[in-house]
């Protein structure tokens, strides 16, 4: 494989980068395993990818419905996940963020030892 075989999610990408410069900059994967496919993800602990996640998904008119929610590392995580196309490509966004744990101790779910 060469890099001319990637041509179409590396074409999508410099459309997407010409298009949409203002929007928060993702984590960019092109892979000869998936020629077609451009991935786009953003990770942080703040939330802000989830933010970002939806501005990509709503240029992108990927649907609401068409993301998947999940949970990883034991609940700490959570994801975002979801496909579109664009000029060609098939794009994959997926936003990781912490997910806010709740200790039963501090909010007073639990019963005490005394």
């Amino acid at each position: 494989m060469t890099l001319d075989d990637l041509t179409v999610p590396l074409r999508a990408l410099r459309l997407l980068a010409v298009d949409f410069p203002h929007l928060p900059a993702p984590d960019v994967d092109v892979s000869p395993l998936y020629p077609e496919r451009l991935r786009l993800s953003f990770h942080d602990t703040t939330g802000e990818s989830l933010a970002a996640f939806e501005q990509w998904r709503t240029v992108l008119r990927i649907a609401p419905d068409a993301v998947d929610s999940r949970t990883q590392s034991d609940g700490h995580t959570r994801v975002l996940a979801a496909e579109g196309s664009f000029a060609g490509a098939v794009v994959v966004l997926t936003a990781f963020a912490d997910q806010p744990v709740t200790d039963p101790v501090s909010a007073g779910q639990a019963g005490g030892v005394r």
